[in-house]
């Protein structure tokens, strides 16, 4: 997630590319949803991750628990269930949000990143806030990247999902039949027919030299992919608007251990990078969070397709033409 420029910048892929999502739902003529050849499958243990928000600077726990097949990844908070769908997706600055009866997840990205990416098409995600009041909780940013998330995925292990009955239930994926995009000014997002699955992103940054403009593809090519070549990357901000996010209300538990940080005049604030193009490799890590909250029942949120985006952190939303 992008730390950067203007306050509606995460408003990015999730909004806009999600409602694409009939991704979810039944065959239609730019989508149709066909069997993975691959059986659903939950987490073989629990694990509990703790640490501090990123834009409240508050202490949270998560627990991720196995669940059944078909219920998919939900979070439970304050005895309510929220699943994390593209239906609860709320608008918010510089994070993903969840909405349901009044209760708010926020910054949910990169755990659904890592959850989608490993194959953990169905998990009760259990979190808790320091505080017994509040009405909305953060996921913890960890340092930044999904690395901690998927640790966690690897130490608990991974099982065949049973539905209620005891059977196993097989994984459902979307193939896109045909070009769709929208765009916005030189932003854009597009999903073009493929074979397999690939994500293409690219930033600009012209008054950050050191980020500059920078294009990364990448498809997962086998079980540790995501975790070798994007689970890594960090979230990412501009040092000259620090203050102003700060002022926002924003960015509160930020810090040099949790963001890489570049100043458009001295460049990165706190070397070594993780990757040249780190910057690049973590808006394909929000990406796939923000599309993991497509799947329903289980079933897959990455599709078929590639998935080619631009500076697709600027506002921009998905008619329902573009369906």
């Amino acid at each position: 997630m992008s730390l950067s420029a203007a306050v509606k910048a995460k408003n990015s892929t999730l909004i806009s590319l999600m409602r694409l999502s009939s991704f979810s739902s039944a065959t239609s003529s730019t989508v149709s949803l066909k069997p993975s050849g691959r059986l659903q499958q939950t987490l073989a243990a629990s694990v509990e991750v703790n640490g501090k928000a990123l834009h409240s600077g508050k202490l949270s726990t998560v627990k991720l628990l196995p669940a059944i097949a078909g219920a998919g990844r939900y979070f439970e908070f304050r005895s309510r269930s929220i699943p994390a769908s593209i239906e609860f997706a709320q608008e918010s600055p510089l994070c993903t949000t969840l909405l349901k009866d009044g209760l708010r997840i926020r910054t949910v990205e990169h755990l659904l990143s890592a959850l989608e990416a490993k194959g953990v098409d169905n998990c009760r995600i259990q979190i808790e806030s320091e505080s017994p009041d509040d009405r909305e909780v953060e996921v913890p940013i960890c340092d930044g990247s999904a690395k901690e998330w998927v640790d966690a995925i690897e130490e608990a292990g991974i099982n065949v999902a049973q539905n209620h009955g005891g059977e196993n239930v097989e994984k459902m994926v979307a193939h896109v039949n045909k070009p769709v995009y929208v765009c916005k000014n030189d932003s854009f997002v597009a999903v073009f027919p493929d074979l397999e699955t690939r994500i293409t992103c690219g930033i600009d940054f012209p008054q950050v030299p050191a980020i500059g403009c920078q294009w990364f593809s990448w498809k997962p090519e086998h079980d540790s992919s995501f975790a070798k070549d994007i689970a890594p990357s960090r979230t990412f901000c501009v040092y000259e608007e620090v203050e102003r996010m700060r002022e926002a209300g924003l960015i509160k538990g930020g810090s040099l251990d949790n963001a890489i940080v570049c100043s458009a005049e001295h460049g990165w604030m706190n070397p070594p990078l993780r990757f040249d193009n780190e910057a690049c490799r973590h808006k394909i890590l929000d990406l796939i969070g923000d599309l993991s909250l497509v799947a329903q029942g289980g079933n897959g949120g990455f599709p078929v397709a590639h998935v080619v985006a631009f500076k697709a952190s600027a506002t921009f939303r998905l008619s329902s033409s573009f369906l």
